[in-house]
């Protein structure tokens, strides 16, 4: 992030504005499942994050309302399904915040983006909790119902456009036979792509990583396509399905796991922007963004190290 004189606070408080329009975009398509998850996640994270700092001796009240915690929960929760049953969102939370975060010492000396870190492990561990979303708008009591496994209805969810389609093209299926277009997901990932630029119009984040992370999938996206363009999504889908714009503007920015030189920016963006595709074409998971980005993590001492700018009065 950019030295705007801002506090920890207000920069977080920023963040949370921008993604305003993606989240509304969301609930439009989703219903309340998007709500009742944020609120999951953030009660989650701030008590989760209470009870490590006490434990440690720390001032509680000055840790949590930096909002580093708050927004934690807030990422992880728009990143699962809507109608993710309550006991998901709150495991992932306090992994994020325990493992991604308190166990290292606190804001800032986290090594990985903790919000990921909490994704990625709900993903390995709970996989059919973690692709299953709702096909349509949910009236709030359908969603408190689902969410709560107070009532179990069928013919309300199933997978995301982008899992179907690897799914799809697993079994055979040539892309252009396929259905590869989501409304609902183009809409979302316009929402943040707004927020993003918000951000990037305050001095937030640098435009560095997420040009560089967009420019990656481009990239990669169009030379497998180049080799074979029947078995791969066509490059123009991969920015609009997905995870794709919160993963380069919101979650590729984290100042504490991401990359700190300006080259060094550009370098770690841009290779996260090719693993995503090349996670997407022949990974496992259909979207990839969350392993990326740890992948890049652990990358970036080294990027880092060999990037420093030259110091000015030596050779």
């Amino acid at each position: 992030m950019h030295n705007t004189g801002l506090s920890t606070n207000q920069m977080m408080r920023q963040v949370i504005y921008a993604l305003v329009l993606g989240v509304s975009a969301s609930y439009v398509f989703f219903g309340w499942g998007v709500v009742i998850q944020i609120l999951l996640g953030t009660i989650s994270a701030l008590a989760v994050e209470t009870v490590f700092v006490a434990m440690r001796g720390r001032q509680v009240l000055a840790s949590i309302s930096d909002g580093s915690a708050a927004l934690t929960g807030i990422l992880l929760a728009i990143s699962i399904p809507a109608i993710a049953p309550w006991w998901v969102v709150v495991v992932g939370v306090a992994f994020a915040i325990i493992f991604g975060k308190q166990l290292y010492g606190g804001l800032g000396n986290n090594p990985f983006n903790p919000a990921m870190l909490g994704y990625a492990f709900l993903l390995i561990s709970y996989p059919l909790q973690m692709t299953t979303w709702p096909v349509d708008f949910l009236s709030f009591s359908q969603v408190v119902d689902e969410v709560f496994n107070l009532v179990n209805f069928d013919g309300i969810s199933g997978a995301t456009r982008l899992d179907d389609v690897k799914t799809s093209l697993s079994l055979g299926s040539d892309i252009a036979t396929l259905q590869v277009r989501s409304i609902s997901q183009a809409w979302i990932n316009i929402g943040f792509l707004v927020g993003g630029i918000y951000l990037l119009a305050r001095k937030i984040i640098f435009w560095h990583i997420p040009v560089a992370v967009l420019s990656g999938i481009l990239m990669m996206a169009l030379l497998i396509s180049v080799f074979d363009s029947q078995q791969h999504l066509p490059v123009q889908n991969h920015l609009i399905l997905g995870g794709t714009m919160l993963g380069a503007f919101f979650i590729a920015t984290d100042p504490v796991s991401a990359s700190t030189t300006p080259k060094g920016r550009l370098i770690y963006g841009f290779l996260m922007g090719v693993l995503i595709v090349i996670i997407r074409a022949y990974g496992g998971y259909p979207d990839g963004i969350a392993f990326a980005v740890l992948l890049m993590n652990m990358m970036v001492p080294l990027i880092d190290q060999y990037t420093q700018p030259k110091v000015f009065g030596r050779s």
